[in-house]
Parts: C-alpha cells; structure tokens; sequence
C-alpha cells in the first residue's frame, strides 16, 4: 500500500485537510518605501485599490490603499498561524495589542469569541525593496472553544526550534517546528486554547528546506491525522518512485514515515498535519461557526459590539520606522526583542 493518498495542484489559497481551514501563501517584491513607510503614489496607478489581489510588477497591495496589506476585519471561531520568513508584519487588534514580527517569527492568535486585527506590511527600506513572504495558517477550534476568550502569543524566531539533518551524502534538510514534534525535538506551546494544546490531536506545523538531492524521512505520527505537503519551491521531489513537480499538494498517511527525495534544486515546503476535529464547519467570510444561526448570531454580535471596536486612530496602522520587533499585549505587557 502506498503512503501516498494525492497528489493535485497548489491553487490559491492552498487546501487544507480538517483541523485546518486553508492556508494563503503570500511571496511579494515589494520596492523601496517612502517616507510614510507606503507605496508611492505612480506606482499604484492601474490597481485595483482595496482590492488588489493581481501581482502586477512582482507585488500586490491586498487591502492596503498607502501601505500593503489587511486593514482592521473581524474574527471569531478559528486561529490564524501567520508564518514569517522575510520582511515586516506589524499587527494592531482591537484589544488594544500591538506588534512587530520579522523572517523568522511566527505569531498565534486564537479570535475566539471575536477580535478585530489588522495586519500590514511597512516598506520600511527606503533605499532598497521590501520583499516579503509570510504563510497565513487558518487552524479550525473545535465547539467547546469557539467562544473563549482572544489571545495571542509570539512564536520568536531565537527561541522557535530547528532540526538539521544530514544524509549519507552529508546533504542538509532543515526544518523549523513551528508547532509538533520531529523526532525527540518539540515545537513551543500553542496559545492555551487551541486544537494543537493537547498532544494527543496531534498538530504539527513545519517549514522545511531540503538542499539539491538531498534526502530526508518525515516520521510518522498519529495514523488518525490528515497530512498535507505543500511543495512551493524547487523543481522536483521523489516519492515512492513517483516524480512529483513543484506547486502541488502532497497528501499522505500519517500513520507511516514518508521518504522523500529531493531533486536538482533547493526544494521549500510547508507540512501541515493533525488529527480531525469532525465537526460541522459553516464559514461565512471571517466568521468559522458549526451552524449558521451561530452564524447570524456572530453577525449580530460585531454589530453590536465590533469586537471592541478599533482604538487606533488609523485604518492602516504601521509602527515607527525604528520600531524593532516587539509584542505589546491587551494586558500591558511587553515584550521586546
């Protein structure tokens, strides 16, 4: 019996298996900013402002009208993984929390009973570009925890741990454990209320490199998960014999090691494994109930109370340039890095 289940295209957003909702895959080369840390003025003629999902000259602007990205939206019933590995993220939230995160960092946050929080990409090179490539993981709660209350936490690139492998031909596969474990090496804690809190379901979130040929064996974890391989960079992996191209979705039993084979170039994926909650999933938008009259409840509650409203004084709010990475939480503490 093969480990392999499919194999299909990579579109966008890319599709995700149960405990996962989707996971958006953003690479932009962004050029030099000005001075309000935005895109100038002549070169957003021809987009489509505010919604600007087309990459035009290498970059999109998303939601942003002066500064790529998402302006403050609402949340409720679901946790987003926002996985950094190059440029600048500045978060905002209707809690009154802040943030800056960089190549390397991953933030977790779990929107609970309702948040609303903007993310933005600062051009905060003004002599060079402003590339940027970040993952936004969509991780379902199950109905027991739909409704707690709004938390995140900071995954720091220093403290977030790295698996270096080598084969026999002393070719390297490196691979960040953003949320599991890979053989005795255990990723961070969660946030408190998530899915991936108890080790049991199983949740594992990876980044992997693997050089030009080289080889490297995932383990096997709970056989009840879903396994998902994103294969986004590269030209060529082998499976079981199977030739496989870049830009497909590789899924796989759990329950059994896969050894894969890299091909003639640098090979970039993203894992994403865990055990099903098997619940009714009704999405409307931002909004990740089990029925919909909880969600035409969650629509009546954000009119209501906009999840606390918006306390910034910008729609697109951006840190001082100078600003370095940091963590300011709705209870007032702070970290810096």
């Amino acid at each position: 019996m093969s480990v392999l289940l499919d194999i299909s295209p990579i579109g966008f957003p890319w599709k995700t298996q149960d405990p996962f909702l989707f996971c958006a895959y953003h690479r932009d080369e962004y050029p030099s900013g000005n001075a309000a840390m935005g895109i100038d003025p002549a070169l957003k003629v021809g987009r489509n402002i505010g919604q600007d999902f087309v990459i035009k000259d290498g970059w999109r602007m998303y939601h942003g009208s002066n500064i790529p990205g998402f302006p403050y939206h609402p949340h409720r019933g679901f946790e987003t993984i926002t996985i950094n590995k190059e440029g600048v993220v500045d978060h905002t939230d209707s809690l009154g929390a802040a943030g800056r995160f960089m190549g390397g960092d991953t933030q977790w946050m779990t929107a609970g009973s309702g948040i609303q929080h903007s993310e933005m990409f600062p051009m905060v090179n003004v002599n060079k570009g402003n590339p940027l490539e970040i993952f936004q993981i969509w991780l379902n709660l199950p109905k027991a925890s739909k409704m707690v209350d709004p938390h995140f936490k900071m995954l720091w690139r220093e403290d977030t741990p790295v698996v270096h492998y080598q084969d026999e031909q002393q070719r390297s596969t490196t691979i960040d454990v953003i949320a599991g474990q890979i053989g005795s090496t255990k990723a961070l804690d969660p946030t408190p209320n998530s899915w991936a809190a108890d080790p049991q379901n199983a949740v594992g979130v990876f980044t992997v490199k693997m050089d030009a040929h080289a080889k490297w064996t995932l383990p096997n974890t709970n056989a009840k998960a879903n396994r998902s391989l994103f294969f986004y960079k590269g030209a060529s992996l082998s499976i079981e014999g199977q030739i496989i191209p870049v830009d497909r979705i590789i899924n796989a039993k759990a329950g059994e090691k896969v050894l894969i084979k890299n091909g003639a170039e640098d090979a970039y994926l993203l894992i994403l494994e865990g055990v099903p909650i098997q619940e009714p999933v009704v999405q409307h938008g931002p909004f990740v109930m089990n029925t919909e009259e909880e969600i035409r409840q969650t629509m009546r509650d954000f009119g209501k109370t906009q999840f606390g409203g918006w306390p910034w004084s910008e729609r697109e709010v951006a840190h001082p340039r100078s600003k370095g990475r940091f963590a300011l939480h709705s209870d007032g503490r702070e970290e810096i890095r």
